[in-house]
Formats: structure tokens, C-alpha cells, sequence
């Protein structure tokens, strides 16, 4: 009996030991046919079904030169395929969800060298409106640095794809706002904004809010830009790549502010001027 229960005793740690490291090893495993998976995937050129769906949905990819859309490609493929498109409410995640969403991200970044928001590597996907425990309010979109995460109202990114002259359009505002946190978050991608347009949107921001505050009925950009420099950034945004022209016109040191920041000119990229 003494003999049983001193093999007991030395076999269950034995066993634990063994488990453990059988576990580690197997995530180990897993992580490097993963790491595998994912490095061949980035290496592979877009497939002939995503490009079909650049061009019927994406006005921005078909304004670009053959050489610039083979870049576009690339950036999306490597977008895309390092992100976990998360489906909430729905039954799955789309490859139009997939495609368009990233190519908003990649819209965004293309003006900056190899930029692919690497905080954020989940993309929840809602089918409308969802209630956020956080806020305690419904939002179409939002981005949360610490945990990673990007959120969108699939129904409203899709409104906002399919006017492109409203100067509303959530997936440039969520991605705007990524790009905002991603430039301050020390990582691979840390600073990646110029530095002097940095300060010279700042000086913008503080303008332009004190105008609206005054006067929102009369002011180019919509009231929520003046909510915070945050909101401020994203709603800037969504008027540069929506109405560069007119924004141009209204507030033309914001559109040079925004151009050199993102190394960017949709005026001369849309042929407006």
C-alpha cells in the first residue's frame, strides 16, 4: 500500500510535468505553423475575387495608376492577413468585409512607408448599431488601444462607402482614429507622423474647435469635429478624402496640414483641381 501511494505521489507530478510540457510544446507548434501560414499568405499577390471587389466597391484603389494598385495590393494582402476579423451578431465575417475594410486602413496609410496599425490585430464586425457596456450608449464604430481592437457597423461602413461626397464614411473615422493612437503606441510603427504637422494640426485643432463652438450652424466641418483633437482628427479626415476640394477652399491650411501628414493629395489623385 506504502509502495502505491509513493508512486502516486512521485507519478502525478511526473504526469503534470509531462503535460506541461507536452501543452508547450504543442503551442509552440501551433505558433509556428501559424507564423508559417501567415508568411506565405502576405507573400501571395491578391486573389482575382478580391480584386473584383476593389473594383466594384473601392473608388480609391480604381483612381490609381497599375503600378500604384500593385502596391495597394500588396499593402492589403499583408493588412489583412495579419488581422483577426472577429463577426459579432452575424454568422460570419464576409470576404467583402475582409477586403474593403482593410482597404480603408490601406487608403489611409499609403502615403507612409509600411504602416499597418500592428497595435491593432482585431476587427470586430456588427451588423448595425451596437451597445457599447463601456460607454453605455450605442456606437456605428470605436477603437480601443489597449485591448487591440477596432469596431464597425457593417451597415454603416457600407452607407459610408456608397456616398462619397458626404463627408461621412465610418471606416475612415475608426481607421483615423487607429492611426492616431497607433502613431503614440512604442512599438515597430512608433512616430510615424511628421513631427511639425503634428504641432501645426494641434495649433489647427484648437482653432477650428473654438470656431465651431461659436458658430456650428456656419462652420465647414460638422459639430462632432470639436468634440476632442481625437474626433477633431477623424472627422478632418473623412472631409479630406470626401470633399478635398471644398475643404481646400474653407479651411486650406487644414488640407496642407493633412496632406503633408499623410503624404497624401486627393485633389491631385482625384483630378480636381
Amino acid at each position: 500500500m506504502y509502495l502505491v501511494f509513493v508512486v502516486i505521489l512521485i507519478g502525478l507530478p511526473l504526469a503534470a510535468l509531462a503535460f506541461g510540457l507536452w501543452s508547450t510544446a504543442n503551442e509552440i507548434y501551433v505558433y509556428a505553423i501559424n507564423s508559417i501560414n501567415h508568411r506565405m499568405q502576405i507573400r501571395q499577390p491578391l486573389s482575382e475575387k478580391y480584386r473584383q471587389i476593389l473594383r466594384k466597391y473601392f473608388a480609391y484603389y480604381n483612381v490609381l495608376s497599375s503600378t500604384e494598385k500593385q502596391e495597394f495590393e500588396r499593402r492589403l494582402v499583408r493588412f489583412m492577413y495579419s488581422k483577426n476579423f472577429i463577426a459579432r451578431g452575424i454568422p460570419l465575417i464576409l470576404d467583402d468585409m475582409k477586403v474593403l475594410i482593410s482597404a480603408t486602413a490601406v487608403q489611409l496609410t499609403f502615403g507612409l512607408p509600411q504602416v499597418y496599425l500592428a497595435n491593432f490585430d482585431k476587427i470586430l464586425v456588427y451588423p448595425d448599431e451596437y451597445y457599447s457596456h463601456i460607454s453605455k450608449r450605442y456606437h456605428l464604430g470605436e477603437v480601443n488601444p489597449r485591448a487591440g481592437i477596432i469596431v464597425i457597423s457593417w451597415k454603416a461602413f457600407v452607407a459610408g462607402l456608397g456616398d462619397l461626397n458626404d463627408s461621412l464614411n465610418v471606416g475612415i473615422h475608426e481607421m483615423a482614429h487607429a492611426i492616431h493612437f497607433e502613431n503614440r503606441i512604442r512599438n515597430s510603427e512608433y512616430d510615424f507622423l511628421d513631427q511639425q504637422a503634428i504641432l501645426k494640426l494641434k495649433t489647427l485643432t484648437d482653432r477650428e474647435t473654438s470656431k465651431i463652438i461659436v458658430a456650428p450652424e456656419t462652420h465647414f466641418l460638422r459639430r462632432y469635429a470639436a468634440t476632442n483633437e481625437y474626433e477633431f482628427f477623424a472627422v478632418a479626415l473623412e472631409y479630406f478624402f470626401e470633399q478635398p476640394l471644398e475643404l481646400q477652399q474653407n479651411i486650406p491650411d487644414l488640407y496642407a496640414t493633412l496632406k503633408q501628414l499623410l503624404n497624401q493629395d486627393p485633389i491631385k489623385l482625384y483630378n480636381l483641381a
